[in-house]
């Protein structure tokens, strides 16, 4: 047996007691260093940290070359274990074949610096050369020993990484189905995040807003993934490495789990290495904060292993990086307006002018800073040298957790392709904590075993809305941790419900009165005012609901998620709410900030509300309809005592309600559609029924709209017997998916407007079919901006042939060429409802224009529009778009609008002289104009 592999056998025990406390570092390092394969390093971090290590020594000592690399790997790891493990390493780890590589030679200017955090770093790694921190940086007037420095940060590492390598985990389960996985090595997955363009809506609710910017976003392939890691690496656009950067998101979409990793791999020594300290402040923390202190005493507070080294380190500011948590979590004000130049480490100041100064970058200019923040909160761009949008998971990436989420791999499986197969789960599951909510709610319905576990005990289907999904998580929540010892898994539902009654009430009511204020933290009165305990939440399934915060002397609360704190308060209603007349007077409330009259039902009694901030309840409208379609079917008994005859007159009462709203008002886009979506969550055909015959018109134009939504649409005018005067979806991005789900409706719509919805040739097969059909009532149809291709309007053409209803047909830069006008002649000629064609911004060549002439020939009738100058309004209409394209970066990063700006370029370079002397020609060459300088602009005169 050769030396090292006799040196980690001989010391085994020793060498476990002194790394199983903590093994993260060194089971990462010895992964790195190819002594743990990938799958083996993620098996032994299900382990309990003894076991973890044994398995790795046991793994290393197989071979002398392992071993080696074992006792390399303890060498760089050594400052985060016990002295006795230094010791140990500076005695047996000094032979030649373990002597570190030779340090870089020394340049004239490393030579002049004395700063003891670059002799700290210097040499610890092969490949790595930390930043150099120049001699005037540090107080030179300290005399710091090396060891009194490295003892602190060895301790803050330590302490960041106990802190951030486990991803809180909220479900239970002992079958091969449950979730189990909760390192972040193994849970964590990588998001995709876009530059910002600070284009939020205040009114919607933001998960809505999110939606809308990804729908028009991945379309546009304006996106990018990156590693948490590369938000402070230098992009070769800004020419420098940004210092301040914002990350935006909504609610769950994983800013704070991507700082986690950030941190995580920071103090494994595994990225952001040119920082010799990471400082991590929550918002939430700092809320507690009351009385003025100077920036050196809040982190001496924080980080108290730290404080005895602060002025060493703030004397350093370009080897800081400070992750500010939660902005919108932060209760002070911030000034952005006031100048805080006077501002220093130790000037006395309240926490949110220090907030607001390391922000802006007058205290610690030097320093970077990362800060996440909600879309509501405002933080001036000006203030960053790069912001980011969080957009979430893709189809690749829900796919990716939904694998790491369970063990079982066949589970994984069937639990993927059912969110895939389901338009609300699938929207829903972009956003990562929605998707833990998915796939801790479908454990129940999927898992790999029958009988008292398996499904049938829950005597729910498995979940396909929004509602179904977030009662199925709350009651699998409630089954395994409030009925413990009380209930087998085989107890009915109501008695489950019955038995968690008082929690469920208490908690519901503090969630609605609370959203209501758009209150989302929680201090222990407040819990206390309605009759939650900490004993309550640390016994029963509370603390699957009620997410506490427990940092040092700071004591809060919060829902696990937004949208789970509106889920309960809808619960809450739809108990709560018995009368037909309290309902309607609640939705009244809730959609159009109509206060009620006098009720004594509890949800309608928060007198002095301030209506003005009942804007984004559109989730907890649509929670409050699903809700109340589960206690109708009787899911909720438990919770809630039927009245008897009375529930039979609810649906049809409430059908009147939403008739009256589409009959008697102008509705807002998002007002609509949200309607629409608490009509197909209700899911009660004799209200729907009354509804959908008073829609004559949809206008929901800009409203970027999800698949879900599409279904919401056509769920509600199937019911309607007659025609759609007109349905408007012109730049909604509904894609080929969307048009399917409205596939069954659009017959019937006299003006459809589909202009730029990321269309292609499958669309158009679909509007063929439409255009064919005996039924077709279609009048008006707009189909510009589309990819159809050459092929997909040989397949209109063909459709129009024996078609007698379509008046006028829009297929401006839709990419037809030459091959698309082969028969468009034969069968546009045969034609005689078509009274105008739109063809322009295409490019159908010469050949392509002979035809055009001759269908004009045959069909004199035919308004044949082929170019820009011919109409005026056309003309207009098209430098509107120019200058929204100018001001909307999202829109203009599609591929496909510089493409079509390229050929509507080239259609105007066609027109010649008709362009410079006819009677539009002014108007003509201020749009060729924009076009060029929008084009030159985005540096692609050249084509993509």
């Amino acid at each position: 047996m050769n030396s090292a592999q006799q040196l980690l056998r001989s010391h085994r025990e020793l060498l476990l007691n002194w790394t199983c406390d903590h093994p993260a570092p060194l089971l990462r390092w010895l992964r790195d260093a190819e002594v743990l394969s990938s799958a083996q390093y993620l098996s032994v971090l299900e382990r309990s940290p003894s076991n973890a290590v044994a398995q790795a020594l046991e793994t290393a000592c197989a071979s002398e070359e392992s071993s080696h690399q074992f006792l390399m790997v303890l060498r760089e790891v050594q400052d985060y274990y016990c002295r006795d493990l230094q010791n140990w390493v500076e005695r047996h780890c000094k032979s030649e074949a373990l002597t570190k590589p030779a340090d870089a030679p020394v340049t004239a200017k490393e030579k002049k610096s004395k700063s003891l955090f670059a002799k700290l770093l210097r040499g610890k790694n092969k490949g790595y050369s930390p930043t150099t921190i120049a001699a005037g940086e540090l107080n030179s007037s300290r005399t710091v020993k090396l060891a009194n420095i490295r003892v602190p940060l060895s301790a803050h590492k330590t302490t960041v990484l106990k802190r951030t390598e486990q991803l809180r985990c909220y479900s239970e389960g002992e079958r091969a189905s449950s979730n189990s996985a909760s390192h972040i090595e193994i849970r964590y997955t990588d998001l995709f995040v876009t530059d910002d363009s600070d284009a939020l809506d205040d009114k919607q609710h933001e998960y809505f807003d999110l939606a809308s910017r990804r729908a028009r976003i991945y379309v546009h392939q304006a996106c990018q993934r990156i590693r948490p890691c590369q938000l402070l690496s230098q992009r070769a656009a800004a020419g420098r490495r940004p210092r301040r950067v914002k990350v935006k998101g909504i609610a769950g979409i994983g800013k704070s789990v991507a700082v986690q990793r950030l941190l995580y791999e920071w103090a494994v020594g595994k990225s952001m290495r040119e920082f010799t300290c990471v400082f991590d402040l929550r918002f939430r923390e700092l809320n507690l904060i009351d009385a003025p202190l100077s920036f050196q005493e809040l982190l001496g507070e924080r980080f108290r292993y730290l404080k005895e080294i602060l002025p060493d380190l703030l004397g350093s500011p370009s080897s800081l990086l400070f992750i500010l948590d939660g902005l919108d979590e932060f209760r002070f004000p911030l000034d952005w307006s006031r100048d805080g130049a006077n501002i220093d480490v130790d000037s006395k100041a309240s926490v949110s002018e220090l907030m607001a100064a390391l922000i802006k970058g007058s205290l610690l200019p030097k320093a970077s800073v990362i800060l996440t923040t909600r879309p509501s909160t405002k933080a001036p761009k000006g203030f960053f040298q790069r912001c980011c949008v969080v957009l979430g998971f893709e189809e690749a990436q829900v796919k990716e957790y939904t694998g790491k989420f369970y063990k079982d791999v066949q589970v994984a499986e069937k639990v993927y392709d059912y969110i895939l197969n389901n338009d609300n789960l699938f929207v829903l599951s972009f956003i990562p904590l929605y998707c833990y909510i998915i796939c801790t709610a479908m454990a129940e319905f999927f898992s790999s075993g029958e009988g008292a576990g398996g499904s049938k005990s829950l005597e729910l289907n498995p979940p396909r809305t929004v509602s179904e999904v977030y009662f199925c998580y709350l009651f699998t929540a409630v089954k395994h941790h409030a009925l413990r010892g009380k209930a087998e898994r085989s107890t009915p539902r109501q008695e489950v419900l019955s038995l968690a009654k008082q929690y469920l009430t208490n908690l519901g009511k503090l969630a609605y009165d609370n959203l209501l204020q758009k209150k989302i933290m929680f201090d222990r009165r407040d819990l206390e005012r309605y009759g939650v305990t900490l004993a309550h939440i640390q016994s029963t399934f509370l603390c699957q609901i009620l997410q506490p915060l427990k940092e040092e002397t700071v004591e809060m609360f919060s829902f696990f998620h937004l949208t789970v704190q509106e889920h309960l308060a809808a619960l809450y209603c739809a108990t709560n709410l018995l009368s037909q007349q309290d309902i309607i007077q609640a939705l009244d409330l809730w959609c159009f900030g109509v206060s009620p009259s006098s009720s004594t039902a509890s949800p309608l009694q928060n007198t002095g509300l301030n209506t003005r901030k009942l804007e984004g309840l559109q989730m907890f409208t649509r929670f409050f309809m699903g809700t109340l379609r589960a206690r109708l079917a009787g899911q909720l008994d438990g919770l809630y005592l039927p009245l008897g005859e009375g529930e039979d007159k609810l649906p049809p009462g409430l059908g009147l309600w939403f008739q009256e709203q589409f009959k008697g008002r102008e509705l807002e886009n998002q007002t609509a559609l949200n309607l629409l979506h608490c009509l197909m969550e209700f899911h009660r055909k004799e209200a729907t029924s009354l509804v959908a015959p008073e829609i004559k018109k949809l206008n929901l134009f800009k409203m970027k709209l999800s698949v879900v939504d599409c279904s919401a649409i056509h769920y509600v005018l199937q019911f309607s017997p007659h025609e759609l005067q007109e349905l408007n979806l012109g730049y909604s991005n509904i894609g080929n998916r969307g048009l399917n789900r409205l596939g069954p409706i659009l017959h019937r719509c006299e003006s459809l407007y589909l202009r730029y919805n990321c269309l292609d040739r499958q669309a158009a097969i679909l509007e063929s079919a439409m255009l064919r059909s005996s039924e077709c009532r279609v009048k008006k149809l707009f189909m510009c901006g589309n990819n159809l291709g050459p092929e997909g309007v040989l397949e209109l053409w063909t459709a129009l042939e024996h078609n007698s209803t379509v008046e006028e047909l829009y297929v401006d830069i839709t990419g037809i060429t030459e091959r698309g006008t082969e028969n468009i002649v034969q069968c546009l000629s045969r034609n005689t409802s078509l009274k105008t064609l739109t063809i322009v911004g295409n490019d159908i060549g010469e050949t392509g224009r002979r035809r055009l002439k001759e269908l004009q020939k045959r069909r004199p009738g035919l308004r044949i529009i082929a170019n820009f100058v011919d109409d005026l309004g056309l003309l207009q209409a098209y430098l509107d778009w120019v200058e929204e394209l100018q001001a909307d970066k999202d829109q203009f990063d599609s591929v496909r609008n510089v493409d079509a700006l390229q050929s509507v370029l080239k259609g105007l370079q066609v027109a010649g002289e008709k362009a410079e002397k006819g009677k539009n020609a002014e108007k003509a060459k201020e749009f060729y104009t924009k076009i060029t300088e929008l084009l030159t602009s985005a540096d692609v005169t050249g084509g993509r």
